[in-house]
């Protein structure tokens, strides 16, 4: 599957806004671009898809940035894919069923698919999502004793 550059960055930046903001400082957009290769500018055009859809709250001001709205296990996947693309998770039009392979393909594999994915989106929280990525952090080090 492949998803566009806005939902792959937007799910990096609210990631990072969640991982760094967890005792309630906020995140500048600089910050979230400089760890994660991000071009600032870009971010700028994502950050307020997410904040309109409030996932997350702006704060004005020198120490300004971004911080999570709710908790982390109060947002869903889902939540996150229809703030920045509402169209992945949309479901196929259903075609008049004429028996051909098209159709049987649709519903058999494609139908299947987005509905697996749309099942896991609305199960799976920020929180979750979050403890599987410090997992995943934690085991890409390498600790050498010397």
């Amino acid at each position: 599957m492949r998803v566009s550059t806005r939902v792959e960055y937007g799910v990096m930046a609210l990631t990072d806004i969640a991982l760094h903001s967890e005792n309630g400082q906020s995140v500048s957009t600089a910050e979230i671009a400089e760890r994660q290769k991000i071009s600032q500018k870009y971010l700028e055009q994502i950050l307020p898809q997410l904040r309109q859809s409030g996932l997350i709250k702006a704060q004005k001001g020198l120490r300004g940035g971004y911080r999570l709205s709710k908790p982390a296990d109060r947002i869903t996947i889902e939540d996150v894919f229809n703030a920045l693309d509402d169209g992945i998770l949309a479901t196929m039009d259903p075609e008049q069923d004429d028996g051909t392979l098209r159709n049987s393909i649709n519903e058999c594999l494609w139908g299947k698919i987005n509905k697996e994915l749309a099942d896991f989106a609305k199960k799976k929280t920020l929180g979750e999502f979050l403890i599987e990525c410090r997992e995943t952090i934690a085991e890409g080090w390498d600790l050498y004793v010397i």
